[in-house]
């Protein structure tokens, strides 16, 4: 029996050994996940870090881009600002302002000629003794004719008629003509 404790003592002691060095493996392959999961992390992080360095390289870019633009557009101001006098411009715009006003009194004057020209008294009262003596000649009294006729000839009758007043408005037209 003694052989059985012996070989139950080797067996008790080769599964604690067993179980120890598993034991060494398991905390070895976590240290292991461990230093993984860190390194991961740290490996994220960097790769934050580069994506942050090239967005800030590219806005630098951009920037290095738009200062020689503006550079540009600096050099073309001044040079435009050398051709452009502003004593002459502003001459010019005086001349335009005098020109334009001469311009409005012109019209002013010609428009008060031609009212003073065109509303005459005198003019009204020869106008009807023309249209008078006119129909007369024709053979149409005015008061007894255009009693009849209402608002803008709907009240003539027939064919008749509309030859009538067509034949009136010609002979107008010839007159003034």
């Amino acid at each position: 029996c003694e052989t059985g404790k012996q070989t139950g003592n080797v067996y008790q002691r080769s599964v604690s050994d067993h179980l120890a060095y598993v034991w060494q493996l398991v905390t070895a392959y976590a240290k292991q996940l461990v230093k993984v999961r860190n390194q991961k992390v740290k490996s994220m992080g960097l790769s934050a870090q580069v994506t942050a360095t090239g967005h800030q390289i590219q806005t630098m870019h951009t920037q290095a881009k738009m200062a020689g633009a503006m550079g540009a557009t600096a050099k073309t101001m001044a040079a435009v600002n050398k051709q452009v006098k502003v004593e002459d411009v502003a001459r010019t715009m005086q001349t335009f302002e005098r020109e334009s006003a001469k311009m409005d009194m012109t019209g002013e004057m010609m428009e008060d000629t031609l009212d003073s020209l065109l509303t005459g008294s005198d003019d009204e009262a020869e106008e009807d003794a023309v249209v008078s003596k006119i129909l007369d000649e024709i053979g149409i009294e005015v008061n007894t004719k255009l009693s009849g006729v209402g608002v803008a000839g709907h009240k003539l009758g027939g064919a008749d008629k509309t030859k009538d007043v067509d034949d009136i408005q010609e002979r107008l037209k010839q007159l003034h003509s």
